[in-house]
């Protein structure tokens, strides 16, 4: 290797990339690991959870090389590793997670309860996430790999759907997750909140589980442009501050079967101000009785960045009493990768779901990396996708 070089955040709103240390097998800790594995990194993408860190949204320290949505080819591999060779192409879940405690072995890998001392859960290069070194980067190692990666059974196949492929890592086993914990099914109507790349996987994944209409919410005029030319209903949120009137507008009805909420504690009301728990809110006044909501939009335990000082540890103005009395089912936390990522690589090498079309992936260099996080920051209507080695570009 010896030309290892990454995406660091150095502050808020401000990322370079820098040479960085050649990945070994060690843990956090420094600690020789045997079960892990080395990677060329093939593809590595831009995510709207790294935004939150670079605009100073958490507590993220100078120095972290970011990256947790990585696709690779194994390059070297610890002697416990059996099941992996030399060569294979690999989609890497963006939870850590070791495959032995209670929380993984019922499915649970988003909270892992042995990969981060600090809290139930692990990621690579995020926040309080255990340290494990982020993936924006041209070599990554990655842990507990015989039951963490997902190997793709023909390269060359692998190789030509690559743009879709690299979806697998987070946004499309994070929309899914959305759309099957909001409950849809055939015939749903389904609002989704954020029409970023998050938003419309999850969007994608409703219209795959069967979903008779599908609404993105927005107030990004180009984002919502390009839902409407992928299929999707748009619902232009600046229009005014009544969702179940525009809501109505398409469906004939102010309600809707299944909600999601693809944006977080970063939303915004229609006056433009923050207010983290807004989203929350509008799903449930108009998810229907007993109606599902999903959300697999961000929310952090500490905001340093937040306008009032109890978003600032996490604590929204939530209407609970709302959702009890309509008796919704609410279903939050980190989408474990593991439960849904091979079934969805079928779908995508079968040609059943165009996910980078409906993303829009742009793939641009390593050293192109910090213009992307600054089009992304501005809302671009695009995943950028980084191509470390030239590889896609080839």
């Amino acid at each position: 290797m010896a030309d290892n070089r990454g995406v660091v955040y150095i502050g808020t709103r401000k990322v370079e990339v820098q040479d960085i240390p050649d990945p070994k097998l060690e843990d956090p800790r420094g600690r020789r690991i045997d079960h892990g594995v080395i990677l060329k990194i093939v593809s590595t993408n831009i995510c709207g959870s790294d935004q939150h860190m670079v605009r100073g949204r958490t507590t993220a320290p100078s120095g972290m090389v970011l990256g947790h949505e990585i696709t690779g080819e194994v390059i070297e591999k610890g002697p416990d590793v059996e099941r992996l060779e030399i060569g294979d192409l690999v989609s890497v879940p963006f939870n850590v997670a070791c495959g032995r405690c209670r929380t993984c072995r019922q499915g649970d890998t988003g909270v892992c309860l042995t990969v981060n001392e600090g809290r139930a859960g692990g990621a690579y290069g995020y926040v309080d996430m255990g340290g494990w070194i982020g993936g924006q980067a041209r070599y990554v190692m990655a842990p507990y790999a015989d039951f963490n990666l997902l190997k793709f059974p023909d390269k060359a196949q692998a190789m030509s759907k690559i743009r879709d492929l690299t979806m697998l890592t987070d946004i499309l086993p994070t929309g899914y997750h959305g759309a099957l914990t909001a409950g849809v099914g055939v015939g749903s109507t389904v609002y989704v909140a954020g029409a970023g790349p998050v938003g419309l996987a999850a969007a994608a994944a409703a219209r795959l589980l069967g979903a008779a209409v599908v609404m993105i919410g927005d107030f990004n005029k180009e984002r919502l442009a390009h839902a409407k030319k992928v299929g999707f209903e748009p619902i232009d949120l600046s229009a005014h501050d009544r969702l179940g009137e525009l809501v109505e507008q398409v469906i004939g009805a102010p309600e809707v079967d299944s909600a999601i909420d693809a944006v977080g504690f970063e939303a915004k009301g229609h006056g433009g101000a923050e207010q983290p728990a807004i989203v929350l809110n509008q799903m449930m006044e108009i998810t229907r009785a007993a109606g599902s909501i999903g959300i697999p939009g961000l929310y952090v335990t500490e905001d340093p960045g937040a306008k009032d000082q109890a978003a600032k540890t996490g604590s929204l103005s939530l209407r609970l009493g709302l959702g009890w009395a309509k008796s919704h089912s609410l279903h939050t936390g980190q989408t474990p990768v593991l439960k849904y990522n091979r079934q969805l690589m079928m779908a995508l090498l079968h040609d059943r779901l165009p996910i980078a079309d409906i993303v829009n992936a742009q793939v641009i260099s390593l050293e192109d990396a910090p213009s992307g996080y600054a089009d992304f920051d501005k809302g671009a209507a695009a995943k950028f996708v980084i191509d470390p080695h030239g590889m896609l570009a080839a």
